[in-house]
């Protein structure tokens, strides 16, 4: 598989949170420590498989902390890294950027938004 260069370093931000699903985790990760069905109970819709896939990426990423306590029955819980609170700040404009502009787009079936009004031509 070709390796993806990023030069932009927005970029880089958006391809670390991209996905349906990663800003959520790391926003639940945010209130601290989770186990996995914790976690996937509050993302309601999130399949089990998606979650440990999006998991393990993040991990690999630096993002999650991923703690096996070796006991039976097995108890892992996840959390953000350094790295991944950096992101806190980030998550919270953005938050900020949807409640104040949120009204005025228009989102499509795929989620991507064009203002309203717009002409897409």
């Amino acid at each position: 598989m070709a390796k993806k260069y990023l030069f932009c370093p927005v970029e880089i931000t958006l391809d670390v949170i991209a996905g349906r699903w990663k800003v959520m985790i790391i926003y639940y990760l945010l209130e601290g420590k989770k186990r996995f069905n914790q976690l996937q109970r509050e993302l309601r819709g999130i399949s089990h498989r998606t979650l440990a896939k999006q998991l393990r990426e993040m991990e690999s990423q630096g993002i999650v902390i991923r703690e096996d306590y070796g006991e039976i029955p097995p108890r892992v819980e996840y959390s953000l890294s350094p790295l991944g609170l950096s992101l806190k700040d980030i998550l919270l404009e953005m938050h900020a950027w949807g409640e104040k502009y949120g009204s005025r787009m228009q989102l499509g079936a795929t989620g991507t938004g064009s203002e309203e009004g717009s002409s897409s031509k």
